[in-house]
């Protein structure tokens, strides 16, 4: 039979018919969602090795004019008391970063601490704090000590006439950093000029003033973007009016925006209309950088009781719904508040980001706070309690649970009963550490408040406690 007579040929056409319809009934059961049939897609848990866990103080207070011949000239105005902790170490390494901006400056402290002899990483704590009296500016300052990131917010100060306010930008790090700094404003995103190509370099702090960035703004917000390395960045404010410093205040940056924010512990010291209280003692700043949407407002907590702590049930003393313009800071004023401490809560149909501002009056030797998000807390956390003047730690949960707030070399353990929803706030000792320890996620944060003084900050989660990486292979 020749090789091309009409049997051979109708088999050679069978078979391949044969082979193209299994071909794509293949491809049909992987390509197809079949009825009944699920397909998951497959991943990998991979836990980085354990490095280093470094946190990044703000540093020194900063003045500016105090050489009448150069008025943009900085200078230290205070040091920065820090107080530090990691487990099962008693001296920790610490380094100093140059502060090249700064005339003589001292500069930040940034401190390491490498993995235990297990390869575990470990746990560290640090937060400092600062006092100032002098004839242009007054206050008392405290920040937590955080770790650098390649994209992080500032939502705090002002350029508004009157403010003095610094963008504080440090590099633990052995690489140069490249940063960007971009403000959200009552114009939308902007990208000044001056917040362009900002080389902070390995080991050095740099200071770039906020009215350079946002000259007039009311509430500026500021994006800060980092690449080649990451940066530690903070922001300093502080307010002057008729030639009266009324107080000044350091506050490290916050993640990115999300739909849900918690600001616990945020102090009120002015009573609704107290004589010498400013026109609106306590507000909420709050932006939606890329969408519009409306956001929920809620305020809870209460009176403080007799030893600087309160509890809270959950009940809410105020709850608001605002809309919010994409790209435009607004402001919402929470002056109608009682002296205590409260948690405020905003849910958000796009993502958010923002602080809350209270001041204890508007007269010389005031003082005033921003008060930050706090992250959720899913593990064992330290709590570095910064040296200062009737310090709280306020914990609050989204469900009922006992959390656990026991000070780190003996002084005690604390069983702190939380209601869903509310909170609790127990009197601290400064210059301790704590640890804080729930079954479910929580928040918290350190606050102060004294004459002429007023200061907070959220307990940030430490390196140690960070999860697992998800890779999804392809």
């Amino acid at each position: 039979m020749s090789p091309f007579s009409p049997a051979r040929t109708a088999g050679f056409v069978l078979g391949a018919v044969v082979a193209a319809a299994s071909v794509v009934g293949a491809a049909g059961l992987i390509w197809l969602d079949l009825p009944g049939y699920t397909r998951s897609p497959v991943s990998v848990s991979a836990q980085p090795p354990a490095a280093a866990s470094i946190a990044t103080c703000a540093g020194p207070l900063l003045a500016s004019g105090r050489d009448a011949t150069q008025a943009s000239l900085l200078t230290d105005a205070a040091p920065q008391a820090v107080t530090a902790s990691s487990p099962g170490l008693d001296d920790l390494p610490a380094t100093t970063l140059a502060a090249p901006d700064v005339q003589g400056g001292a500069g930040p402290e940034s401190l390491t601490v490498q993995p235990d002899a297990g390869g575990e990483r470990a746990d560290l704590a640090a937060a400092g704090s600062s006092t100032v009296r002098a004839d242009d500016a007054t206050g008392f300052a405290a920040s937590a000590c955080t770790r650098a990131e390649m994209e992080s917010w500032l939502v705090t100060g002002t350029g508004t006439t009157g403010s003095a306010d610094l963008v504080v930008l440090a590099n633990p790090g052995d690489v140069a950093s490249l940063v960007t700094l971009s403000v959200y404003g009552a114009s939308g995103l902007v990208q000044p000029a001056v917040g362009k190509g900002i080389v902070v370099a390995a080991g050095t702090q740099r200071v770039v003033p906020l009215s350079a960035l946002a000259l007039g703004e009311e509430n500026p917000i500021v994006r800060v973007t980092a690449a080649q390395a990451p940066v530690q960045a903070s922001l300093q404010s502080s307010l002057t009016r008729v030639l009266a410093p009324i107080g000044i205040d350091q506050s490290a940056a916050v993640g990115a925006p999300d739909t849900t924010l918690v600001i616990p512990g945020v102090a009120v010291s002015a009573a609704p209309g107290e004589r010498g209280a400013s026109d609106v003692s306590t507000y909420l700043r709050l932006v939606a950088p890329t969408s519009e949407g409306t956001a929920t407002v809620t305020v809870r907590g209460g009176a403080a009781d007799g030893a600087g702590g309160a509890d809270d049930s959950g009940g809410a003393v105020m709850t608001q719904t605002i809309p919010v313009s994409a790209g435009v800071p607004l402001r919402l004023d929470l002056g109608s508040l009682a002296i205590g401490t409260y948690t405020v809560t905003i849910s958000s149909t796009t993502p958010v980001t923002g602080a809350v501002w209270s001041t204890t009056g508007s007269t010389a030797g005031s003082d005033f706070a921003w008060f930050t998000p706090a992250p959720a807390l899913a593990a064992s956390t330290l709590v570095a309690v910064a040296a200062g003047p009737t310090p709280v730690v306020t914990v609050t949960s989204e469900t009922d649970q006992v959390v656990t707030l026991e000070a780190e070399g003996g002084g005690g353990t604390q069983q702190l009963r939380i209601a869903a929803g509310g909170s609790v706030s127990v009197a601290a000792r400064a210059g301790a550490t704590y640890r804080v320890t729930a079954d479910l996620p929580i928040r918290a944060a350190v606050s102060y408040t004294g004459t002429g003084a007023l200061a907070g900050y959220p307990v940030q989660s430490g390196d140690a406690a960070e999860a697992a990486i998800t890779v999804y292979p392809r």
